[in-house]
């Protein structure tokens, strides 16, 4: 693994994590849309901007499948990850009774968004971005 490829992922998910941010606020406030709405729209905008990063950035020099059939496999990635996230805010909120919101920015955007980040590079460079002939690894 290169740290270009590292950097350029965080950046890319930086940028993802922005948009869906200020588009689910925007969503919230002067659209005033119902917050599920809000969320689901939102965070396909930040992964469809998340895409386009990594497939026009990060991941350039490498090919493999359709887009399509790219992008499905990236959003599956990312719904794997925001699963990671949730079930972190439960095991921490409802089974281990840390129910301040502290501790649930804590489990939920802190840990939670650690470990689905190492999920979410770890599937894109394997499943959805792989190089030619590799079915993927952590050493590239």
């Amino acid at each position: 693994m290169r740290s270009r490829e590292l950097l350029s992922f965080a950046a890319v998910g930086l940028l993802a994590y922005a948009t869906d941010l200020a588009l689910f606020t925007w969503l919230r406030g002067p659209v005033a849309l119902e917050p599920l709405t809000a969320k689901a729209l939102s965070f396909l905008a930040g992964c469809t901007v998340a895409y386009a990063g990594n497939a026009l950035g990060t991941y350039r020099d490498r090919a493999g499948g359709t887009p399509w059939r790219r992008y499905a496999a990236f959003f599956a990635v990312n719904v794997a990850g925001a699963l990671v996230q949730l079930l972190c805010l439960i095991v921490s909120h409802y089974g281990l009774g840390f129910t301040s919101q502290r501790a649930d920015t804590v489990s939920g955007a802190g840990i939670g968004m650690a470990l689905a980040t190492i999920l979410r590079f770890w599937g894109t460079r394997t499943w959805v971005f792989r190089s030619e002939g590799r079915v993927g690894s952590w050493t590239g």
